[in-house]
């Protein structure tokens, strides 16, 4: 293998004060109810990014098998889990929103409507004339659901799991180097500048921004790759005035969007590209690392903001404890992606509430 292959997006790291409250609430109202593991442990490895002391957490990894990246949950246990000193409005620096897909975005409005969710926006159309809306969950932090046709399996949700994120940036094209030529998001969906109709009811929305609209043109293989689908990324850069860092004075961990995780095959190669481009590993697992039942390497590399980007190689993923049975993903064809069925089991470890 001499070249990287990022599967998908894996997940989103969501900082909460209390991880079974909140993954409760995203079970029940975007349907991320398929446990794949809950540990507590301390995180030894990430002194970059928590002020260099090794911090207690408790977290659960959960997906949605409608298609998507999954949520993180993580919470601070030898800390009270810090919320930011100020509003964070549009264009402060670091990942402002998740996205969430949707095939049909009216339909999943019409149900958090129905359920009293906080809506921040009623569904409007982006500059690619795509609907999409954007929901505040009971821990402020904002969701913008958008239109996504790709399903990996049915379920009555009507949303599925992470399908990208809003990132504030100082300097686009500065971003770009590692969004663009690291993470293989190559194509324009859109690039302008302007006060955006379809941004003004969020916090700061009605400032002047660039925003740029990424996808990727490969269709993403390998592993569960099935399962995460096609994503998407959008950086977004105030024009008259510079963006705060969201985590200024707070630690990898606090309340909000902690980071946004990539599935990768072939850390090694990624290590020395990562490198090459001037954005070295912070962080490397360097073996495999146990996660509770599941097990895997992981790394991190800090975009031109400081706003952390996760891979994990993904080894084992476990399905029935009780037999020992796992999904093991190590000496597979790095480009051979998981058959449907086997991908699909994990719905027996759908949590109900």
């Amino acid at each position: 293998m001499n070249k990287k292959n990022i599967t998908g997006i894996q997940q989103m790291g969501v900082g909460v004060a209390d991880v079974h409250v909140a993954w409760k609430w995203y079970r029940q109202n975007f349907g991320i109810d398929i446990g794949v593991f809950e540990e507590e442990a301390v995180a030894e490895l990430m002194l970059p990014y928590t002020e260099g002391k090794k911090r207690s957490r408790h977290a659960v990894l959960a997906y949605n098998m409608q298609a998507g990246g999954g949520f993180e949950i993580w919470q601070h246990t030898g800390k009270t889990p810090e919320k930011p000193t100020f509003e964070i409005t549009l264009g402060d620096l670091g990942i402002f929103i998740a996205k969430l897909k949707s095939k049909d975005v009216q339909k999943a409005y019409d149900f958090m409507k129905s359920r009293g969710l906080n809506l921040l926006s009623e569904v409007v159309k982006s500059p690619n004339n795509k609907p999409h809306f954007f929901v505040k969950d009971p821990f402020d932090n904002i969701f913008q659901i958008v239109e996504n046709a790709y399903i990996f399996e049915e379920t009555p949700a009507k949303t599925g799991g992470i399908f990208g994120a809003i990132i504030g940036v100082s300097a686009i094209d500065e971003s770009l180097k590692v969004y663009r030529d690291i993470l293989e998001y190559d194509v324009v969906v859109y690039d302008k500048t302007g006060v955006f109709e379809d941004l003004s009811e969020l916090p700061g929305g009605t400032k002047k921004v660039r925003r740029i609209l990424l996808k990727h043109s490969a269709k993403r293989s390998g592993g569960f790759a099935p399962l995460l689908g096609p994503s998407e990324i959008e950086l977004v850069q105030l024009i008259d005035e510079k963006g705060r860092d969201i985590f200024k004075d707070r630690i990898w961990g606090d309340l909000g969007f902690i980071h946004l995780c990539f599935d990768t095959i072939g850390l090694d190669i990624l290590k020395e590209e990562c490198k090459t481009k001037n954005f070295p590993f912070t962080v490397d697992s360097a073996e495999s690392f146990d996660m509770g039942e599941a097990a895997g390497r992981f790394a991190y590399i800090s975009d031109p903001d400081g706003t952390p980007i996760e891979f994990v190689e993904t080894h084992r993923v476990p399905i029935i404890k009780k037999i020992g049975w796992n999904i093991n993903l190590k000496n597979r064809d790095p480009k051979k992606s998981l058959p449907k069925w086997m991908i699909g089991t994990m719905r027996w470890k759908r949590v109900k509430d």
